[in-house]
């Protein structure tokens, strides 16, 4: 058997594709595989780049069959490059899953190594201002189950607290956000952070239904992936 190859964890651009890193280009044109989350969403970055490196769709689905796949071609001593749609891999996504995996089947027999760039969580902290020299970090808040007490964890952190949140959901969060802070009787500012890195980027500032009411004065408020800062005032 060939010495195990390598895995490299690949930041790739949050919005704006002129973020790629040189050293992010060439690792990926040089890996035997991408590992895409979604290979349509990747496909555009590689064929920006002119990158013809062959694709393997890894997202939160994939079962145990692609997991050994993955495993498999490690030991045979191919390298692979881990993607996600956007940023950081294994910041709120299944990268992380991967990487467990890897190291549990593998062990010190296979290198790991960090290509590191572009992250939605740190570009937003990074304009937010005073306040997030120190911060808890939450990710995606559950959808039911443990969604209420994560709300009051946010009321009752000593820090302030980055969230990401879909589309889909920003207009239910800043409601319980100013529900959740009334019940906890403390006073909250929130920050939400839209299409970062992208010609529409967007930064909207205020108490929760502040911001809730500039969001909905245009559906293009709307669109995006949004990061929401919280801190007590």
């Amino acid at each position: 058997m060939k010495d195990s190859g390598i895995l490299y964890i690949v930041a790739t651009p949050i919005g704006n594709l002129e973020d790629l890193t040189r050293r992010a280009e060439r690792i990926l044109k040089e890996v035997d595989f991408v590992l895409g989350e979604d290979t349509r969403v990747t496909k555009k970055l590689l064929d920006h780049y002119q990158i013809k490196t062959p694709m393997i769709s890894y997202h939160q689905h994939s079962g145990e069959i692609k997991g050994e796949r993955i495993i498999h071609l490690l030991q045979e001593g191919k390298t692979l490059a881990l993607v996600t749609d956007a940023g950081t891999p294994g910041i709120s996504d299944p990268g992380s899953k991967l990487v467990s995996l890897v190291r549990t089947e593998l062990g010190n027999n296979i290198s790991i190594e960090s290509v590191p760039g572009p992250s939605a969580l740190t570009a937003a902290v990074s304009l937010a201002g005073i306040g997030f020299d120190r911060f808890l970090f939450l990710g995606f808040l559950p959808h039911k189950k443990g969604r209420q007490t994560m709300l009051r964890e946010i009321m009752s952190s000593d820090y302030p607290v980055v969230l990401y949140e879909s589309k889909h959901r920003i207009l239910k969060l800043l409601p319980e956000l100013q529900q959740s802070a009334r019940e906890a009787q403390v006073e909250i500012e929130v920050i939400v952070a839209r299409e970062l890195t992208k010609l529409h980027e967007s930064f909207y500032q205020g108490s929760p239904l502040i911001v809730l009411d500039l969001l909905n004065q245009d559906v293009n408020n709307l669109k995006g992936e949004f990061v929401v800062l919280v801190k007590k005032i």
